[in-house]
């Protein structure tokens, strides 16, 4: 295997020297599988919009916390989600934006979108830091969350797991 062929390995695909952009195209290639699927469906929206939220966007969210995408990136797939909602609704891709965009208390839709996954992502990450900063009662709680983690996944130690997630830089 040559280093720049791409292989999946626990749910990323990627090459050997670290190129991760196998998996930002099997990401977009699911996000537009599903915004397919829901172009003429017989759904209710609310039904339709859980799918796509599922079926596409969640692909997206198991990507975030591993590979960095760039701004074109996050607004290609900006893009195909509101393309998705818009096919959710039964709207014409003519159709405005700002309704998939704005928040509910400026009567939009808050449709989940890239850009705030990965705002949600970050601030995963940042309060799972702060909690094991201090010894007390938060840190007990996130080590032993972090223990059952690496039964779950087969790992024997953290040492193990930041090794694997090296690999994948």
């Amino acid at each position: 295997m040559n280093l720049d062929d791409a292989c999946r390995y626990l749910g990323y695909w990627g090459t050997r020297n670290g190129d991760m952009r196998a998996t930002k195209e099997v990401v977009r290639q699911k996000i537009i599988a599903a915004r397919d699927l829901i172009k003429c469906h017989p759904l209710t929206p609310e039904l339709a919009t859980e799918l796509l939220t599922s079926k596409g966007m969640g692909v997206f969210c198991f990507s975030l916390a591993l590979i960095e995408w760039c701004e074109r990136e996050l607004n290609d797939v900006k893009q195909l989600c509101i393309q998705a909602y818009k096919n959710a609704w039964h709207l014409p891709r003519s159709t405005a934006c700002a309704l998939f965009i704005f928040p509910k208390t400026h009567v939009g839709k808050e449709s989940t979108l890239p850009m705030a996954l990965l705002t949600r992502t970050q601030e995963s990450l940042l309060h799972a830091e702060r909690c094991i900063r201090h010894e007390d009662v938060s840190k007990k709680i996130m080590l032993a969350g972090l223990n059952h983690m690496l039964d779950e996944w087969l790992f024997d130690s953290c040492a193990e797991l930041i090794e694997e997630m090296e690999l994948w830089k």
